[in-house]
């Protein structure tokens, strides 16, 4: 695999988001090449591989590919999963060969100037690590020698008062049918944004994101892929999240766990038994034989034959069947006289 991102950032392989920057902060403040002027270039080598295994390992898309490709992966020699037809400038290159898969490392001061504000806080510049003179936008720096009474640390810890504002999370739609629902799905999404490059500027790309929806997901569940909003300066990018929403069934609705099914029957089939015949949303054919009488507010439930349950696929609720009996528009003497000799009072 090469590199093993996750030991550069001392985390495991479950590692959420909070728990990356947590790392990130860390060890980008210990390895700092100003922070190290006795051994600069060990530590501006060491400091450029903690930036991009945050780089890889905070953005899903980047993660999905290292975890079943490895470095090789990132480096374009392998596809990632689901690219093929579809693509963009920055990560998906188009040719006369298949789609494959782009990594171009931002620069490290830019991501060390996300968390702090500063990409070079110790007062010096970061020698090739950055662009023109390596130091951060602007030449401001702290004085020299802030080290020493831990001044920076007091200011640009966990609670930087110059950490840059996020934006506010963008929200959108994500139609799903009572099957896909049911049995679980893969989406592919299109995003179109903006990203910051070393020098600054912006550009357009479009990226892939790969939604995996667990069967039994409730309308209203949140899948959140963290900054994939546009990028600018100064500004941590918007989440991007999507909000489950279901879409109207034929024959079924869900109540919870449970689906809701309702048959019309004939007076004479509820009173002298009936049969029902359903499809599963999996495509099962279901029996169900009713001998009882089937009265307006009769309701027969099928154990376990409603929507899997998120937290344990494995169980699901139930199906519960209602009926709308069709009563006759008319009777004739006849038919009411026999009604009355079957039926007495």
């Amino acid at each position: 695999m090469g590199v093993d991102y996750y030991k550069v950032l001392q985390v495991d392989k479950n590692a959420k988001d909070d728990d990356l920057k947590k790392a990130y902060r860390k060890l980008a403040m210990k390895w700092h090449p100003d922070k190290n002027p006795n051994d600069k270039k060990a530590a501006e080598a060491k400091f450029k591989e903690i930036s991009e295994a945050y780089e890889v390992l905070s953005d899903p898309q980047k993660r999905a590919v290292y975890d079943q490709y490895g470095e090789e992966g990132l480096k374009g020699q392998v596809p990632p999963p689901g690219a093929s037809g579809a693509g963009g400038p920055t990560f998906f290159q188009t040719g006369d060969g298949p789609n494959v898969f782009r990594f171009n490392p931002r620069n490290a001061d830019d991501i060390f100037a996300e968390f702090f504000g500063f990409s070079s806080p110790f007062g010096g510049g970061m020698g090739g690590m950055g662009g023109p003179g390596g130091g951060m936008r602007g030449g401001s720096r702290f004085p020299s020698g802030m080290f020493g009474d831990h001044d920076f640390f007091g200011s640009f810890g966990e609670a930087s008062v110059n950490q840059p504002r996020k934006a506010a999370p963008i929200e959108n739609s994500l139609p799903c049918s009572l099957e896909e629902l049911y049995k679980g799905t893969t989406k592919k999404m299109k995003i179109s944004r903006e990203i910051v490059d070393a020098s600054g500027k912006t550009m357009p790309v479009e990226e892939i994101l790969t939604i995996e929806v667990k069967p039994g997901w409730k309308k209203g569940t949140k899948i959140t892929f963290p900054e994939k909003g546009n990028e600018q300066l100064n500004v941590v990018p918007a989440d991007l999240v999507f909000i489950i929403d279901e879409k109207p069934h034929s024959v079924f609705t869900r109540d919870g766990n449970d689906l809701i099914v309702t048959q019309k029957v004939p007076l004479v089939d509820a009173l002298t038994g009936y049969t029902v015949h359903l499809t599963t949303l999996d495509g099962r054919s279901l029996t169900i034989p009713i001998n009882n009488i089937i009265h307006p507010t009769h309701e027969e439930v099928v154990p376990r034959e409603g929507m899997p349950i998120p937290k344990d696929p494995s169980k699901r609720g139930n199906l519960r069947i209602k009926f709308n009996i069709k009563f006759p528009t008319r009777l004739t003497a006849e038919q009411k006289a026999g009604i009355k000799r079957l039926l007495p009072p």
